[in-house]
């Protein structure tokens, strides 16, 4: 009974382990690894901040520059971090793009 009790409890705490687990492709078939959506604001972006790299924290890091995002009706800087890199991709930064009165903000994504 003692043996029983134990594999059902192994059991449940397994199945409570993977229900969390998403299976997603590691790189997409279009060309992108991640594209976000185009915020628009009415207001353009500031000069960008002189950022100071800190050093590579470790082989292969890539660093990913900050931009102005915008947040609660106003531009708010997003600092830079470092991330692994992609194999085949490189990084396009985030871009700010005026369309008449209108300023675009286009995440950046990994590009092959």
């Amino acid at each position: 009974m003692r043996h029983t009790t134990l594999l059902a409890a192994a059991l449940v705490a397994s199945a409570a382990s993977l229900s969390a687990c998403v299976v997603a492709p590691a790189y997409p078939t279009q060309g992108a690894y991640y594209g976000g959506p185009v915020v628009v604001a009415n207001a353009p972006p500031p000069a960008p901040y002189v950022e100071t790299v800190p050093v590579v924290p470790y082989a292969g890091a890539v660093w990913i520059g900050g931009y102005w995002g915008w947040s609660g009706g106003h531009h708010q800087w997003v600092a830079g971090h470092y991330e692994h890199a992609r194999p085949g991709y490189t990084w396009q930064p985030h871009r700010w793009v005026q369309r008449g009165n209108q300023w675009e903000l286009h995440g950046g994504t990994w590009v092959r």
